[in-house]
């Protein structure tokens, strides 16, 4: 038998003053059964990040031709695909044939060596964007992580400052590729 995502909900007030957007997000996760808190919540801040109209969660790990979240043209054509983790150079040529925008969200404590390995070839690839988010930066926004919960998102000159009313965590994603 199967093991059934965790659900989680979450109240986002973002705040997003570098792209003048100011929303309350009302946003059900599903944590994949082999998928940490760790991962789940740099979807959570990807989502956040890129926040536009028509930008969904997918299907998730379980799903090889999707990726972790996306954004579809009224027309149904993807605008921007949005990787998480540290993807081979195969499946970010995939994307940028798909997409009018692909962007990675690194993290993990083998982040680093991943961009050392896979930095030319992913960087030759166009439309391209990658950031990298610090592990202990990861780790700390990851303790905020509840079942429900209600959380503040202020993201000002590519800073994000996370917080659930008793805690605040403060994240900087390193730009390693630019579009």
């Amino acid at each position: 038998m199967a093991l059934k995502p965790t659900i989680y909900k979450a109240q986002v007030n973002l705040a997003d003053s570098d792209q003048n957007c100011f929303e309350e997000l009302s946003l059900t996760i599903a944590k994949h059964p082999s998928e940490t808190i760790e991962r789940m919540t740099v979807r959570l801040l990807a989502f956040c990040l890129n926040h536009a109209r028509g930008l969904e969660f997918t299907r998730g790990l379980s799903t090889a031709d999707e990726p972790d979240i996306w954004q579809h043209a009224d027309n149904g054509e993807v605008e921007h695909w949005i990787e998480l983790g540290q993807p081979e150079e195969p499946r970010l040529r995939k994307a940028c044939g798909k997409a009018k925008k692909v962007s990675v969200y690194a993290f993990g404590r083998s982040a680093d060596t991943w961009w050392k390995l896979n930095g030319d070839a992913i960087g030759a690839l166009p439309r391209l964007q990658v950031w990298k988010f610090s592990w202990p930066e990861v780790e700390a926004a990851s303790q905020l992580m509840n079942r429900t919960m209600k959380l503040g998102l202020s993201i000002v000159g590519g800073t994000l400052y996370l917080d659930d009313g008793s805690n605040s965590v403060t994240l900087e994603p390193a730009l390693l590729r630019g579009p």
